[in-house]
């Protein structure tokens, strides 16, 4: 398919059986409910200790509805992959099992690229800098303190404000690259575990890269970024209009709809 019908046969898939949209809204609300009262009840935890019990579990339960909630998205993309017109309704046990696995594949895709922002900061050196400048900081502010001088920063703490902005700039923009790249990749093993149902299948790293190229690089990105304007522009219109805003209740998960249909479109070049 090509990018306008794509982008076209997304838009108006949710639309088709709004039913299961209520749902998932629904599903989408009882897990917040369940994540506020886990936060709320764990505050009161320092009143009552058996308060963090009760906050755990609550916390449990929205995390659980949650990845049934994760499950079904991906079973939105597997429609796409088949070319499926039917809006695919609850399989309550598939979904978790399935949302599970999507949110391994997330932790995955997320420490790969955290782990070498960690490297490339300590390469940098940001903390031997930082330090710097903190002893110098707290050696200055108690002679200052204790009336010995003024506060003046000497030539090495300087020198390390200076490395350290630099040690910042190169790590923050190596964290960008990396956290667009493994964005696209994460979206590709998404697609994988909605294709093949297999847990290593979307772990495949290698293979997910090799399937943008597969698709090609170009279309990829135009549709990834199609749907982040379109999404961004529609959000922006519904925050501000303030009478529209309760609307984003449907119209969020209906983008998300959108989106996980739009990248089982894409996929299905492939699949």
């Amino acid at each position: 398919m090509d990018v306008i019908e794509i982008i076209k046969d997304a838009f108006l898939f949710p639309s088709k059986d709004i039913k299961v949209l209520v749902i998932y809204v629904l599903l989408s609300i009882l897990a917040g409910v369940f994540s506020f009262i886990g936060t709320f009840v764990y505050i009161l935890g320092f009143i009552t200790p058996e308060c963090f019990m009760w906050g755990g579990i609550a916390f449990i339960v929205s995390m659980l509805i949650g990845w049934v909630l994760a499950g079904y998205l991906i079973s939105i993309i597997k429609s796409g992959i088949e070319l499926d017109d039917e809006v695919p309704g609850f399989e309550w046990w598939e979904n978790f099992i399935t949302g599970f696995n999507n949110f391994i594949v997330t932790i995955v895709y997320f420490i790969i690229p955290a782990f070498i922002v960690v490297v490339v900061g300590y390469l940098t050196n940001i903390y031997g800098n930082f330090m710097i400048i903190a002893n110098e900081v707290m050696s200055q502010a108690q002679n200052v303190y204790m009336g010995n001088s003024t506060f003046i920063l000497s030539e090495a703490a300087s020198q390390a404000i200076a490395n350290l902005m630099i040690s910042l700039s190169v790590t923050i923009m190596v964290a960008l690259v990396l956290f667009v790249i493994f964005s696209f990749l994460q979206t590709m093993a998404q697609a994988r575990l909605a294709n093949t149902g297999s847990l290593g299948e979307a772990l495949n790293v290698v293979e997910a890269a090799k399937d943008i190229r597969r698709i090609g690089v170009g279309k990829v990105i135009v549709v990834i970024l199609l749907i982040i304007i379109i999404i961004a522009v529609i959000e922006m219109i519904l925050s501000s209009v303030p009478f529209l805003a309760i609307l984003s209740i449907i119209i969020s998960p209906y983008l998300l709809f959108f989106a996980q249909r739009a990248v089982g479109l894409l996929y299905s070049d492939i699949a």
